[in-house]
């Protein structure tokens, strides 16, 4: 053999290596265990970790493994934080460390006040000895400020909180953390995990624009847990966010983070976020934490009525004794869960290229129509979030926040000057109304109007109140109307709207007061919806709502059914644009029928994809 090729094949299997570790029991992602300062403590007890990690390793299997050394005041001590370290290390685990800065999290997540000296020492102390053990540290949800003490009021001045927050985290995060723990130890790396409410960060201190450059990488917060409790996230949420945060720096994106919020639900609310985080390519799925793995039972209560039916995680194998490493394992916790779920997103990941969809721009620390874009990819639409504004779609979505932007409007107007289409919404047109008004002359006042007949795109099953988007007769059009009724009633009002402007559209979207009752627009209608919104995209869905599109780049998708009932839906693409659908599970294959649909008056024709989905259940496919 030649030198030259005894050195390519080194280099091969070098790069091998580099892409799955020797040792890693996951081939696509890292899967990840966080542990809190209070378990980390009780780690000095040789048997309680001995068996702690018993009851976990036996039903999951970890990759790596961040132990925490500071939250709520605790500070575990060093021998322990190097016991804890030398046993991880012997089980075969990656070994970093972390940090939650809360003073009490108990109380409503009391955080540091960043211009208190005390605290400042405090912090510096904190991030220092966590440097002392570790070459890589994460930051968990809270290092952002809530302080209002005296010192904080004095020191904001006449600035907003928003404004004084964003420059004092930024310098803490140089003169507190970053700068004193490099100066510990120049190797390390220290990671900022940013939490799942990022719409609202800005107001205290998180800042998107900056920290993604001033750290050496950032995580994920994923977990939407129950949309109904406190912080009313959207399942689709934990996809959106991961393929958001990769867009503010490609490539220093680590992972998303799951905890067992929502499992009171079901089991299946529990998987959902997982799965969502690894199809978004998330490089690593962090579970929170050791105690709930260790401590979460299974329950009866988590077996949803749907069980049994054949969908795509099955509780009943979950909870069945199995074998591993010779021995008869009977599960006990939610760490089962975690690891039958991200096996099985494990083989279906390496099948899928990079995610794409309908890109939608957010400026940094823009307020309006909060979180949206999650509510959007509940109703089908592929979502696509960017801090900057693309020059390369056909289509693109702009939400209220695109006000932010204060060159918003040349933005606009080149993008249909170039004959491609924007999209923009109600909230947007009511803040900027005099700007669209160089397009068309639009209006969204205060008035509102309550509808549930959307003519021959149907009824929806309860009222719903919208903003009432007003138009001159003749010099833009309604393309989906409702009114309550509609038909054979006296009033109508746009859903989605139309103004040609050169050789391009402008669209207007009307969203629901409560975003939740997008959820109650009827199929026909979303389905115009996302035929309108999905030029760039490959396919769009005809189906009901509570039902999401995950594309990518190499012919594959997801359709997943949110609902608890069964659901058709049909996937669209432009007439013989493509023939067949492979299964990416079972190689089963599904052909393409040419069928009918309208648009206004005009008949076209498109080819449909007929596929089945069962409650809270998944189908993936490759298309050609």
């Amino acid at each position: 053999m030649t030198k030259n090729y005894l050195f390519r094949i080194g280099l091969w299997v070098m790069t091998l290596m580099m892409v799955t570790p020797v040792g890693a029991k996951h081939k696509n992602f890292k899967v990840s265990v966080y542990v809190r300062a209070a378990e980390v403590q009780k780690m000095k007890d040789q048997k309680w970790l001995d068996e702690s990690w018993a009851t976990i390793s036996s039903q999951l299997d970890v990759d790596k493994i961040y132990l925490e050394t500071h939250r709520d005041l605790l500070i575990v001590d060093d021998a322990t934080i190097e016991k804890a370290k030398k046993f991880f290390t012997k089980q075969g685990l990656e070994v970093a460390g972390g940090i939650t800065f809360t003073i009490n999290e108990s109380n409503d997540f009391e955080t540091f006040c960043y211009s208190d000296p005390e605290h400042r020492k405090m912090v510096q102390k904190i991030a220092e000895v966590t440097a002392r053990h570790f070459d890589e540290f994460l930051l968990d949800d809270f290092f952002f400020t809530s302080c209002k003490s005296e010192a904080e009021v004095k020191a904001k001045g006449a600035m907003s909180w928003t404004e004084y927050r964003l420059q004092l985290m930024n310098e803490a995060a140089k003169n507190l953390v970053l700068g004193p723990a490099k100066a510990v130890n120049p190797k390390v790396k220290v990671i900022i995990k940013y939490p799942n409410w990022y719409d609202h960060f800005q107001g205290l201190g998180f800042n998107l624009e900056d920290g993604p450059r001033l750290f050496d990488g950032i995580w994920t917060g994923t977990e939407t847990r129950d949309p109904a409790s406190a912080q009313h996230l959207q399942n689709y949420l934990s996809y959106n966010i991961i393929r958001y945060f990769e867009n503010l720096r490609p490539g220093y994106n680590g992972g998303g983070w799951v905890d067992a919020g929502g499992i009171q639900m079901s089991m299946d609310r529990y998987a959902e976020q997982l799965h969502l985080t690894a199809i978004a390519k998330a490089r690593d799925v962090m579970l929170f934490a050791y105690h709930q793995l260790m401590d979460v039972a299974l329950r009866d209560e988590m077996r949803a009525p749907w069980q049994g039916s054949g969908t795509s995680w099955n509780y009943d194998e979950m909870r069945a004794p199995f074998k591993k490493d010779g021995k008869t394992v009977t599960p006990t916790t939610m760490a089962r869960i975690a690891d039958v779920t991200l096996r099985k997103a494990d083989e279906l990941v390496g099948k899928l290229g990079k995610p794409v969809g309908i890109k939608s721009y957010k400026p940094f620390h823009a307020l309006g129509e909060d979180f949206l874009q999650n509510y959007l990819g509940m109703i089908g639409l592929p979502m696509d979030m960017y801090p900057t504004f693309a020059n390369d779609q056909k289509i693109l979505l702009l939400t209220e926040q695109a006000a932010g932007d204060k060159d918003i409007m040349q933005k606009i107007m080149a993008q249909l000057q170039r004959g491609c289409d924007v999209v923009i919404t109600s909230g947007l047109l009511k803040a900027i109304p005099e700007k669209i008004a160089e397009v068309c002359e639009l209006r969204c006042s205060d008035l509102k109007a309550i509808v549930n007949d959307f003519g021959r795109y149907g009824q929806s099953g309860r009222d719903i109140l919208i903003p009432q988007v007003r138009y001159l007769t003749n010099d833009s059009w309604e393309v989906v109307s409702a009114g309550r009724p509609l038909t054979g009633g006296v009033s109508g009002f746009p859903i989605l709207h139309k103004a040609k402007y050169l050789g391009a559209y402008l669209y207007v979207l009307t969203i629901p007061d409560d975003m939740g009752q997008l959820y109650d627009y009827p199929a026909r209608a979303l389905t115009e919806i996302r035929r309108t919104m999905s030029q760039d995209l490959d396919f769009y869905l005809d189906g009901p709502s509570k039902v999401s599109l995950f594309l990518y780049d190499n012919r594959t998708l997801i359709v997943e059914n949110f609902n608890d009932a069964p659901v058709e839906v049909k996937l669209v693409c432009e007439p013989d644009k493509f023939k067949r659908m492979k299964s990416l599970e079972d190689q089963t294959t599904i052909d393409g029928k040419l069928e009918d649909y309208y648009v206004g008056w005009r008949k076209k024709n498109a080819t449909k994809f007929a596929v089945s989905l069962k409650p809270h259940s998944y189908m993936a496919f490759s298309y050609e």
